[in-house]
C-alpha cells in the first residue's frame, strides 16, 4: 500500500531549526512542511515589504533553507512553506539564491502568489466592526486571503522541488502533497477532510509531539529538551498514522494528538477551510504502538466557496515599561506604582487610548488578585496604546521615573516601544482570488 511520509518542519515563525534538521536528515520523508504564518506575522510582514520591496518574507528563512536543503536534496525530500509571507517571490528568488550557493543547481523553487487582495479590500465589511475596510482609509496595510491547495498542487504537479506561499490556509500546506501525490478529486470530500485532519494534527509541530502538552506531574512528557517533531505516515484513503523519529524527545499518544485536534477548533463537525468543510466529529485515534497513534474516521463537505481574509492596519503605538519589587510588602508597593503612574500620566489621557496595569506573578493572567500566598516578588507591568510613537515613549520614561520616584526597592527596569499592527477578519468570494504559480529561474552568478 502506497504510503506518503510527510513530516512538520516548524509550527510558528520562530520555530526550532534543530528538529527540522533531524527530519531532513533521517526522516526519509516525500516532503518537509513548514508553516510559520500567523495574522499578525503577515501584517508585520507588509511592514516590512514597505520599508524594503526585496524584504517580508520570514526573517529565519535563509537559515532554514541553508540548514536543511542539502538534506532534502540528497533524501528527494520536497519542501513547502508559507515562509513567503507578505513576499513569496522575493522569498523564493532569494532560496533559489542560496541553492546555487550551496552548489544545488539543479533545485526547481516556484512562487505560489496571488493570496494578496489589498486591492478588493476595500468593499469587504469587517466581522470586528461591521464596517468596511476601505473605512480604515490610511491605516489599512495589508489585506490576505486564505487560498486553498489549488496552485501548491499545481506547483508540485510541474515539478517543484520547494514550494513558497504567502498566506494559505495551514492545513492546505500539507493536504496538498497529498492530492498530488495520491490524485484526489477536488470533490472527494471525505478524503479532502481527513487529508485536513492530518494538516491540523501536524500545523503546530512539537504541540502534537508533547511540547504544548506538558504539564509536569500532571501530564509528564520525557526529553523535552531534544523534543522530535512529528510525522505523519498517510494512506491513500486519507486515513494515517502519527508518529515523531526515533531517539527524539517527546511523545504521541492519543492525548496529544486528541488535545491537538481539538486546537482552535470551534465546532469539530464542521472546520471550514478554503478547500473542504471537514468533520472531525466520528474521528478515533488508537495507540497502536509507542509514539504512534492511528488516526481514522474524519469526514468533509462542500466548500463554502468563499475564503476568509485577515486584514492588518495600524491600530498606534504600544508603549510598556516594567519594574520588579520583591521582599516584604512587594504586592501593596507594586500596587502603589502602578497607581502613581496612572496619577502622573493623567495628562496624556487624550493620547492614552487605553492600558492596563499587571503585577506579573499575582494578577496579571488570571482575572482579580491569585488565591494562595503571597509572592515574594512581583513584576510591574505598565502597558499602553497610544496615538503617537513619543507619547508611547513616555511610558517607558515614567516607569524608569520610579526608580528614585516612586515605592521602595523598584529595579531591573525594562522598556520598549512599538507600532501596534491590529487584524481584523472577513470573507471573500473565492471567485474573486486568483492564485498563480511563478518558477525562479536559477542564477547564474550570485549578486
Amino acid at each position: 500500500m502506497s504510503i506518503v511520509r510527510i513530516g512538520t518542519g516548524a509550527g510558528f515563525q520562530g520555530d526550532r531549526i534543530d528538529p527540522a534538521v533531524d527530519l531532513a536528515k533521517r526522516g526519509e520523508l516525500d516532503f518537509l512542511v513548514f508553516e510559520c504564518l500567523a495574522e499578525r506575522t503577515i501584517a508585520l510582514a507588509q511592514l516590512a515589504k514597505l520599508k524594503n520591496p526585496k524584504l517580508g518574507y520570514d526573517p529565519l528563512l535563509e537559515r532554514r533553507m541553508r540548514a536543511v536543503l542539502p538534506h532534502c536534496v540528497r533524501s528527494r525530500t520536497r519542501i513547502v512553506t508559507n515562509m513567503g509571507a507578505a513576499n513569496p517571490r522575493a522569498a523564493a528568488e532569494r532560496t533559489s539564491a542560496i541553492a546555487l550557493e550551496l552548489g544545488l543547481r539543479d533545485l526547481k523553487v516556484a512562487a505560489v502568489l496571488g493570496d494578496d487582495v489589498l486591492d478588493r479590500a476595500g468593499p469587504l465589511v469587517l466581522d470586528e466592526t461591521g464596517q468596511r475596510a476601505d473605512a480604515l482609509g490610511g491605516r489599512l496595510v495589508s489585506a490576505n486571503a486564505y487560498i486553498g491547495v489549488a496552485s501548491i498542487v499545481d506547483a508540485l504537479d510541474h515539478g517543484a522541488d520547494v514550494v513558497i506561499c504567502g498566506r494559505a490556509s495551514d492545513p492546505a500546506l500539507f493536504l496538498a502533497p497529498l492530492i498530488h501525490k495520491f490524485g484526489w478529486a477536488s470533490n472527494d470530500w471525505t478524503r479532502l477532510g481527513r487529508g485536513t485532519l492530518v494538516g491540523h494534527l501536524l500545523e503546530c509541530a512539537a504541540q502534537v509531539t508533547g511540547g504544548y502538552f506538558a504539564d509536569p506531574g500532571v501530564k509528564d512528557v520525557p526529553g523535552l529538551a531534544n523534543l522530535g517533531f512529528p510525522i505523519a505516515e498517510v494512506s491513500a484513503d486519507g486515513n494515517a498514522v502519527i508518529t515523531k523519529l526515533a531517539g527524539t524527545g517527546g511523545l504521541v499518544t492519543r492525548a496529544t494528538c486528541a488535545e491537538q485536534m481539538l486546537y482552535e477548533i470551534h465546532d469539530p463537525a464542521r472546520y471550514y477551510q478554503p478547500d473542504v468543510i471537514a468533520d472531525f466529529s466520528a474521528v478515533t485515534l488508537e495507540e497502536i504502538a509507542p509514539d504512534r497513534v492511528a488516526v481514522h474516521g474524519a469526514d468533509g463537505h462542500p466548500a463554502t466557496g468563499r475564503f476568509k481574509v485577515s486584514v492588518g492596519y495600524r491600530d498606534g503605538w504600544l508603549g510598556e515599561g516594567q519594574i520588579s519589587y520583591g521582599g516584604s510588602n512587594c504586592v501593596a508597593r507594586g500596587e502603589l506604582a502602578g497607581a502613581v503612574l496612572r496619577e502622573r500620566l493623567a495628562e496624556m489621557r487624550g493620547r492614552i487610548l487605553e492600558d492596563r496595569v499587571d503585577l506579573i506573578g499575582w494578577n496579571s493572567i488570571s482575572p482579580g488578585r491569585a488565591r494562595g500566598d503571597t509572592p515574594a516578588e512581583v513584576r510591574l507591568r505598565y502597558a499602553a496604546r497610544c496615538s503617537n510613537r513619543d507619547s508611547a515613549l513616555q511610558i517607558g520614561e515614567e516607569v524608569e521615573g520610579l526608580y528614585l520616584n516612586g515605592p521602595a526597592g523598584g529595579g531591573g527596569v525594562f522598556s520598549s516601544v512599538r507600532e501596534i499592527i491590529g487584524i481584523a477578519s472577513t470573507f471573500i468570494d473565492a471567485a474573486d482570488v486568483t492564485p498563480s504559480i511563478a518558477f525562479m529561474e536559477t542564477p547564474h552568478e550570485i549578486a
